[in-house]
């Protein structure tokens, strides 16, 4: 028996039956009386109806599953909408028996029960009042948010388990369920990372699954240039300044310094000033995170999950990423799980240059190709040389066999429309220079130039599709400089002809009549440009060559060529002086932006283009 006061607390059982068993009653509903029946939706949909009642319930409508036929949906989504997932742990074993009877009796209710389902893999909504307006928004401080998360995938699995075909009825309900960008980081972040879940039970739905979150992010991301990303940072940044002084000036109390100690200042260091590059850097550190989890088991890395994560990936990649122009984030996937095993970046430059040199690909994907192997090649920090000057070689190589197919053609001339991918390799190759060329000539400078000459750059630079003449200034300028130094090809000639061959464009604005001339006919990018996201950046950042501004000295070596038949010990002393380990930062190149659209902001993770003056 139980206490007077267990007794008291304890929920009543219900006993109570509407004119029988609940066979009784849909018997009843079938031949036309509703009375009972109406009586029981009113009860099943009470808010404040108990655990022992739904138990109960729940426990007739498991021995009745095969009367809630199609006829029945009505009280089959009354069933669903129970709430059963903060209730005790009886009820939630008891419902997700029902679930399992439910779709292996009746599996009309498939979709009803997995569109449940998947509606709880984001918070729940709570109504917050403010000024008088009720605003709907995530309760993000649920604290059996993740037990709750996890009973949920119990119940998908239960579903599959039941019903096999589950999968191809679950993936239209998980796109149409995605939450818009605009909602909070919150529920973006717990529906991502439930996707993501779906795929460790679920294997046959991860390239889908995948698709679909690399999808939203591509759209994060292409809604979030670079430009205004370091706008939103310098302006918070002026923003905090100011209001620290201000602060420091007029309050000196408790209060204020716990509430800048407790949120202010660690928030900011974290967040990110612009709200659409926070979302996508907390959705990015999971993606990476998920990367990691896959590829390693027991901290150490499996090949074969390695390789089956990585040809979906490249599926996704080359579906949604090769195609998006100047996307400046979400590629990075790629260049992190190629980070595990020489071999996957490997693979990738392989696939990258099929992409490139396959006259039947179109050609604007064979140029962003181009430009994802020089940005690959100079900004991997785990690609050692041997592998550089692999592709080197079988780019130059390309580009020679190019120019001996042209120069006799009707088509020899230079003309970005024609020659589309014959410029981007070139520009890929020149930005790769500018990057390794130090990591080239280390060891032995002699050997070094040998292998350097071999590539035959003058032949490149001085055909009739003159190249200088499309790639970027700032890598045509770097290019020259070091080409010059080491006596490889001697550029300003070509440029100086180039430059007085360019045809300014006049535009007429509100602030008066703007002269300019295209810099980039190309309209290429280098997708491994600086990594921006606070959050998801430090995963990036141990495999990232970094560059930084070139000193007066630098410059100035850069003006001075190397002198022949200097001896291999001159070769060491040189070499000493101005070359860095390999593992070390390799000097300036120049970026995908135009040093006059670019903010002082820029400054910092990819610094304003170069120029090297001509020599005298």
């Amino acid at each position: 028996m139980l206490g007077g006061d267990e007794f008291i607390s304890s929920p009543p059982r219900k006993t109570v039956r509407f004119g029988g068993t609940l066979t009784d009653i849909l018997l009843k509903y079938e031949k036309g009386e509703t009375t009972d029946f109406e009586l029981l939706k009113h009860q099943l949909s009470d808010p404040d109806i108990k655990d022992a009642q739904i138990i109960n319930w729940l426990h007739e409508f498991r021995a009745s599953v095969a009367y809630l036929t199609k006829e029945l949906e009505q009280l089959v989504s009354i069933l669903l909408k129970l709430p059963w997932l903060r209730r005790s742990r009886e009820v939630v074993e008891e419902y997700l028996g029902f679930l399992g009877n439910l779709v292996s009796a009746q599996t009309v209710h498939l979709r009803p029960c997995l569109r449940m389902i998947v509606s709880q893999f984001v918070p729940p909504r709570i109504t917050i009042r403010e000024d008088d307006v009720d605003i709907s928004d995530s309760d993000d401080d649920d604290e059996n948010l993740s037990e709750n998360f996890n009973t949920c995938h119990r119940a998908l699995q239960t579903v599959a388990r039941y019903v096999p075909s589950t999968p191809q009825f679950l993936m239209p309900i998980l796109v149409e369920n995605f939450p818009f960008i605009n909602k909070s980081e919150r529920t973006l972040e717990c529906y991502v990372h439930n996707l993501l879940r779906v795929t460790v039970y679920l294997p046959t739905l991860r390239l889908q699954i995948l698709e679909l979150i690399i999808e939203k992010l591509l759209k994060l991301d292409v809604s979030t240039p670079q430009q205004d990303i370091e706008d939103a940072e310098e302006a918070a940044n002026n923003s905090d300044s100011e209001e620290k002084s201000t602060e420091e000036g007029l309050f000196d109390m408790e209060e204020d310094e716990e509430r800048k100690g407790n949120k202010v200042v660690s928030s900011s260091s974290e967040r990110m000033a612009h709200p659409l590059a926070e979302r996508l850097d907390i959705l990015m550190t999971i993606l990476f995170s998920y990367i990691k989890d896959v590829c390693h088991v027991d901290g150490k890395l499996d090949i074969n999950n390695t390789k089956d994560l990585y040809r979906d990936l490249v599926s996704v990649f080359d579906k949604l990423i090769l195609p998006t122009h100047a996307s400046c984030h979400v590629q990075y996937f790629m260049f992190y799980i190629c980070s595990f095993k020489l071999g996957l970046a490997e693979a990738f430059l392989d696939h990258l240059w099929k992409k490139l040199h396959d006259p039947n690909n179109p050609s604007v994907i064979r140029q962003t190709a181009g430009s994802y192997i020089g940005s690959f090649l100079a900004r991997a920090k785990f690609i050692p040389v041997v592998t550089v000057k692999a592709c080197l070689d079988l780019l130059v190589n390309w580009m020679h066999k190019y120019i001996d197919n042209q120069d006799t053609g009707a088509n020899a001339y230079c003309d970005v429309a024609l020659h589309g991918p014959f410029y981007s390799t070139c520009q890929a190759v020149f930005y790769t220079l500018i990057f390794r060329h130090k990591q080239l000539l280390d060891g032995n400078l002699r050997k070094g130039l040998s292998y350097l000459q071999s590539l035959n750059f003058e032949r490149i630079v001085m055909c009739q599709l003159n190249p200088l003449k499309i790639c970027i200034p700032s890598v045509v300028n770097l290019f020259a400089a070091i080409t010059r130094k080491y006596q490889l090809v001697f550029c300003y000639t070509i440029i100086e002809r180039n430059n007085r061959q360019f045809i300014p464009v006049v535009r007429s604005g509100t602030g008066g009549d703007l002269v300019q001339t295209c810099t980039n006919p190309l309209d290429s990018f280098f997708p491994f440009d600086p990594y921006m996201l606070k959050r998801s950046k430090k995963t990036i950042d141990p495999f990232y060559q970094f560059w930084e501004e070139l000193s007066a000295e630098d410059l100035e070596n850069l003006k001075k060529p190397i002198k022949r038949g200097t001896s291999e010990d001159e070769d060491d002393d040189f070499l000493k002086g101005e070359t860095p380990q390999n593992d070390g930062v390799v000097g300036i190149a120049p970026n995908s932006y135009e040093s006059n659209t670019r903010s002082p902001v820029s400054s910092i993770g990819s610094p304003p283009d170069c120029y090297v003056p001509y020599p005298q």
